[in-house]
């Protein structure tokens, strides 16, 4: 096992950081590691954002559910699908821009972001930072936008903390490799696997002194209308995304 595969499977999510700040030139690598990663087209539909105003922090930390950690790290990252810079290439060459009216510019876009998200946290984590990614900066979607100042056809889709841990943390455990991989076609017959999976889930619970709890319960839970992602197609439309299905 060399030292990249290592860093890959010892991943885990840090809420809590210590004083230390991080350093411009480990951001610098973090941001250019993410930059590295391929994108459709070569089209690199991602523009990142870095967050470390304290006011600023809390701020967010409010439209992303009263999640604490996000004022606590020293640094919150906002990744972000970009079409802004491809539409000026557009109106630079004189060619219309229709990539928007296709559901396939949120399949790219959000795409070029989780590639790019996973090279910037494989580049905090050999450099010995902790991370946890924010889903919620999609809760308040238009709030975000305007305190970012977003531009027409840029969308956030994920968030970073990053940091020094303050303390380590359990790595928490991984479905059963049958259950992810499928040799030349899907298999389905997936449930005594999950059932498996839920008695292991729950000895981690128990480990880790929380709330013992089933993980189909846990995400059957979060599925079932849940409200809380509920403005983000209403600020797709006024992002310019304007694609039918939406």
């Amino acid at each position: 096992m060399n030292d990249v595969i290592q860093t890959l499977m010892n991943h885990r999510s840090f809420r809590q950081y210590s004083d230390l700040q991080v350093e411009p030139d480990k951001l610098k690598i973090m941001i250019e590691s993410a930059q590295a990663a391929p994108s459709w087209v070569h089209g690199q539909q991602v523009s990142i954002i870095a967050i470390k105003d304290p006011a600023r922090k809390q701020q967010l930390s409010v439209l992303c559910g009263n999640q604490k950690h996000v004022a606590a790290a020293p640094i919150f990252l906002v990744f972000c699908m970009d079409f802004y810079r491809a539409k000026l290439a557009s109106k630079m060459e004189g060619k219309s821009f229709e990539a928007v009216k296709d559901v396939d510019a949120l399949l790219v876009g959000a795409t070029d972001v989780g590639i790019s998200v996973a090279n910037a946290i494989a580049a905090a984590e050999s450099m010995g930072l902790g991370i946890i990614p924010i889903g919620g900066v999609r809760r308040n979607t238009a709030r975000v936008i305007d305190l970012l100042k977003l531009p027409e056809y840029v969308f956030p889709i994920v968030g970073l903390c990053v940091g020094y841990p303050a303390e380590e943390t359990a790595q928490k455990p991984r479905l059963p490799l049958e259950a992810v991989f499928h040799e030349e076609q899907y298999n389905p017959d997936v449930e005594g696997l999950l059932e498996a999976y839920n008695q292991t889930h729950r000895e981690y619970m128990q480990q880790q002194g929380l709330t013992e709890r089933d993980w189909t319960s846990t995400i059957a839970h979060f599925y079932d209308i849940n409200p809380e992602y509920g403005d983000a197609k209403r600020t797709l439309k006024q992002q310019g995304f304007t694609c039918d299905n939406l």
